[in-house]
């Protein structure tokens, strides 16, 4: 989906006059919104005193970020979204859920800022908060927790600009996501430590006002 959009993008960039002048930089507020993908690592964690392998699914949903441009070649910017609803497999099967929200904040770097080429590049470095809710373990009496998680982030990204406002854009961020987590069965709590570790993949349109 990610290049495909690219693609597109040139292909509109291309076809544009070549005399405008965009000139993204200091001052300007601007939003991405489209669809994510969290796509967390393999082999998540192990309970070991019930010998049960966990690992959490892939999922995609709504996303948008806001951000903001104090200089031509660096800025801030936030990334919410939708509760993202992830399916759990136990052992290799279907076994319980979580949703998630991570909001994250990152520093971001635009080398070309201040300048009107099309294709405005940058990075990112910053800070994730994880907010877990709604476990659930599919074991008769039996329950799951996970305590919201505090990680670093990096991101990587592309404003392929339209006009003055528009642009496609495409980003990825990695997460530091680690959660202490419970499971209560059979009135006896046994603990680990699930590491989550997700990318997250957005593709959409940009708007800056």
């Amino acid at each position: 989906m990610t290049r495909h959009l690219c693609l597109a993008a040139v292909a509109v960039a291309t076809a544009l006059p070549s005399s405008t002048a965009l000139a993204y930089g200091a001052g300007d507020w601007f939003t991405h919104f489209g669809v994510a993908k969290v796509s967390p690592k393999d082999d998540n964690g192990r309970f070991d005193d019930l010998g049960i392998d966990v690992d959490v699914q892939d999922k995609s949903n709504f996303a948008f970020t806001l951000g903001y441009r104090f200089h031509d070649k660096f800025g801030v910017e936030l990334l919410a979204a939708a509760p993202f609803k992830h399916d759990i497999n136990l052992n290799g099967n279907d076994g319980a859920s979580i949703k998630h929200l991570p909001p994250t904040l990152t520093l971001q770097y635009y080398p070309l800022g201040g300048t009107d080429a099309w294709v405005q590049p940058y990075v990112g470095a910053g800070l994730n908060y994880t907010h877990f809710s709604d476990e659930k373990i599919d074991v008769p009496g039996a329950s799951l927790d996970l305590d919201d998680s505090w990680g670093a982030a990096g991101q990587l990204g592309v404003d392929l600009l339209i006009d003055d406002h528009w642009s496609l854009n495409a980003a990825a961020w990695y997460l530091d996501i680690d959660s202490d987590a419970t499971a209560k069965v059979g009135g006896q709590s046994y603990d680990t430590t699930l590491h989550i570790d997700p990318w997250v993949v957005m593709a959409g349109l940009g708007y800056r006002f």
